[in-house]
């Protein structure tokens, strides 16, 4: 990895969170923002950022509280401050990013957990960014209806119900070095405490509010990329159901795009190089 390390003191509770930067450029366009997922870290997106360098954007991420080089204690554990508090640190980390760098546009790219957590943050500090990408992301009230209705296991397993079982994470790529990589990973697939994943959802009816939606700035331009084979996106329709939402909360410039057969994490798919070009295609156009 070549990215530089440091630290990032949560405002909220004061907790610790590893944070990396991706910045050996000498006149950066922009700067992007990424907030990783569940049982995952940010180290796994050194290909993307990497992408991202050559295309002039400063790179910076953090490890979520309970993740990665934040773990302390139980891994996937969020703390006395649950999600809300993962939610808050997402938000005063773009500032600070702002704060460094206020010549440049900031733009958020956030995978699955990380995009749910975007989606809160986005309700009342969506001035921070200059555009957001929403990467497996989804639905989140009426994902949490269908799980609850659901007789496959609780936790990430259940996400692998409709796949072939090789290693129990087939329902991240098509590509099995990839699904291997993250099976190797002792930061990665780790068993999760039981309040983790349910408290995922705790926002799921305000995010489905129009009222609350609209307090998203209009001109804020959103891009949510999915793969049509991600459990969470429905078949797709999830994903176009969450366009469509922020379309009718007033949001101007919303493009939902998935790509066929793609399955959960699309910066690890087998057609990344492409995923990869398209959002990078779609920042060049809105910074």
């Amino acid at each position: 990895m070549t990215a530089s390390g440091s630290t990032f003191t949560s405002p909220t509770d004061a907790t610790i969170l590893a944070t990396y930067s991706w910045d050996n450029l000498f006149v950066p366009a922009a700067a992007v923002q990424i907030a990783h997922g569940l049982a995952e870290h940010s180290a796994r997106y050194d290909r993307l950022a990497q992408a991202l360098n050559g295309a002039g954007y400063l790179v910076h991420a953090h490890d979520h509280r309970g993740h990665g080089k934040s773990i302390d204690g139980t891994p996937g554990d969020f703390g006395k401050g649950g999600f809300d508090a993962l939610i808050a640190d997402t938000a005063a980390y773009g500032a600070t990013l702002r704060e460094d760098r206020p010549d440049l546009p900031l733009f958020l790219i956030a995978h699955s957990m990380g995009s749910f957590a975007a989606q809160s943050v986005l309700l009342e500090h969506s001035d921070l960014y200059a555009g957001v990408v929403l990467s497996g992301s989804t639905a989140l009230d009426v994902l949490a209806a269908g799980l609850a209705e659901s007789e496959d296991p609780a936790g990430l397993e259940a996400f692998n119900a409709g796949f072939e079982h090789r290693t129990g994470y087939e329902w991240l790529s098509r590509d099995e070095a990839e699904v291997d990589a993250y099976v190797a990973d002792p930061l990665c697939g780790f068993d999760l405490p039981d309040e983790t994943v349910p408290s995922l959802f705790g926002a799921a009816a305000t995010l489905a509010d129009p009222k609350a939606l609209a307090g998203i700035r209009s001109d804020l331009p959103i891009l949510i990329v999915s793969g049509s084979a991600d459990p969470l996106a429905g078949g797709g329709e999830l994903v176009q159901l969450l366009g469509h939402r922020y379309r009718e909360a007033g949001v101007k410039d919303v493009t939902v795009k998935t790509y066929d057969g793609a399955r959960h994490e699309i910066f690890n798919e087998t057609n990344r190089a492409a995923v990869t070009a398209d959002v990078i295609d779609w920042l060049g156009r809105h910074r």
